[in-house]
């Protein structure tokens, strides 16, 4: 472990000198040195300077089964021995794109069967738009080329991508977004409720689809894009009519429903899909982060039956594809993960057993002063701060109180994401009982530090 730390210092000045993080200010970031993340086994992670640290974010919302899997890796090992790449165009196919299409089918509602390979959601999000658009131009209504999405929505951060994305600041520094875009309110009760009940907002915030197909033109809407649980905008938990609602407002109008299942697929919700949590069915679901658990690069569209037939018999060569669509590896990771997460009943196991643990107890921080509300699904939630928790009130200046809470929750032991003033945890979906006692222990304490600082420094 000396000589691993002895290294610490020269790894952060390579790091500064030739890497530029994702999401992250580069001169701040080199200013302070980064983290070195060594190793990772089960929930854990370990750094360079010997913190072992809970992984209360999935890695990056994408490690369902735990790090370390020896399934998988001898999985990933074992194709590659055997097959280390081949493509998917020029009329070939191979094994296991063929074993994981099918078994992608036989987990998706029942009308959506066939799957389109990207190496990540940003990707799978950008081949969405293409086919949207190719769909209803085969269709004979090529002027459907709009999409609704939400505002604090997060659907990557390509071209494509980052343009689906509600959020401005994304936007700003590229001339984004591309044309036939449109944002309408999240179901975020916290911040946009009022005096509604939740039932009551839910209603309201589908309405607001309503309004905007209405708006634009259903003859000039493609598709309503939107992640049943919004995630990188906060954890944002619409109330359960939002989106039974909300597809009963595409169906009426003729407009296409993607679910964005980057997050919530795989288990994460206690169901399978986060669609299926909320009993509806999409005509496109897109994918990736839980279904190779993060061992291998790897995303998805898949397309209704509907969808799929009017591409496949009428469209010709689609003019579509990526070099690593259905990667071999990707597929063996991709197989090996399923199969844990059905061996292990996963789903089952958030829905019923651990996530409902978890959540009692997450609910409860919602008691500590600093926490207006305590919000969860399966294993995936959020704590609201706030200096006023009855007038549902946000600080001055949005995102110092979670970036504080953010810091000492990691040097506590324990990674949780800031997102603006909120703290989101989403951890394996194999976290045990006396892990989310040792989790929990930690989170309160970064509560009580994080409510110390915020009076030291005049927030509260």
């Amino acid at each position: 472990m000396n000589e691993i730390s002895n290294m610490t210092g020269v790894w952060r000045e390579m790091d500064a000198a030739h890497h530029i993080h994702p999401f992250m200010d580069t001169g701040a970031l080199n200013a302070e040195g980064a983290r070195v993340i060594t190793h990772a086994k089960g929930i854990y992670i370990y750094t360079s300077t010997g913190d072992r640290v809970i992984d209360g974010m999935s890695g990056l919302w994408n490690m369902q089964v735990g790090h370390g899997r020896p399934e998988i890796i001898e999985a990933i090992s074992a194709q590659l021995t055997k097959l280390d790449y081949y493509n998917t165009f020029f009329k070939t196919t191979h094994p296991g794109v063929v074993e994981l299409s099918r078994e992608i089918a036989e987990l998706a509602p029942p009308k959506l069967n066939r799957v389109f390979y990207t190496s990540s959601g940003s990707e799978a999000n950008d081949t969405m738009i293409r086919i949207v658009r190719y769909y209803w131009k085969l269709r004979g209504k090529p002027e459907k080329s709009q999409f609704i999405s939400r505002r604090l929505g997060y659907h990557g951060s390509t071209i494509g991508g980052a343009s689906l994305s509600g959020m401005p600041w994304m936007h700003e520094q590229a001339g984004l977004p591309i044309p036939g875009m449109n944002y309408i309110t999240p179901p975020y009760w916290w911040t946009e409720g009022g005096d509604m009940a939740p039932d009551e907002f839910g209603l309201w915030a589908a309405n607001q689809v309503a309004e905007a197909i209405d708006r634009i033109g259903a003859d000039n809407v493609a598709a309503v894009i939107g992640e049943p649980i919004q995630g990188a905008g906060g954890v944002i938990i619409p109330p359960a009519n939002y989106w039974p609602a909300v597809a009963r407002i595409c169906r009426e109008r003729d407009v296409l429903y993607v679910s964005d299942e980057v997050i919530c697929g795989f288990g994460r919700t206690g169901e399978w899909w986060g669609c299926d949590y909320y009993g509806v069915e999409p005509d496109l679901i897109v994918f990736a982060k839980g279904v190779t658990s993060g061992y291998f690069p790897m995303g998805g569209v898949i397309l209704s039956d509907e969808v799929a037939d009017v591409i496949s018999l009428h469209g010709g060569e689609f003019y579509h594809g990526f070099t690593y669509s259905g990667h071999p590896g990707a597929c063996a990771a991709a197989l090996a993960n399923i199969k844990i997460i059905k061996d292990e009943r996963l789903p089952e196991r958030v829905k019923s057993d651990i996530g409902p643990y978890l959540q009692a107890k997450w609910r409860a921080l919602g008691e500590h002063p600093l926490v207006g509300e305590a919000r969860m699904v399966g294993l995936i939630g959020a704590l609201e701060l706030s200096p006023n928790k009855k007038a549902r009130a946000a600080f001055p200046q949005p995102g110092v109180v979670g970036t504080i809470a953010r810091d000492i929750s990691f040097r506590e032991g324990l990674v949780m994401r800031a997102v603006r003033d909120g703290l989101i945890l989403a951890p394996p979906l194999v976290i045990t009982r006396n892990e989310i006692d040792e989790a929990i222990v930690i989170v309160a304490r970064v509560l009580d530090e994080t409510h110390s600082e915020c009076r030291r420094l005049g927030l509260m």
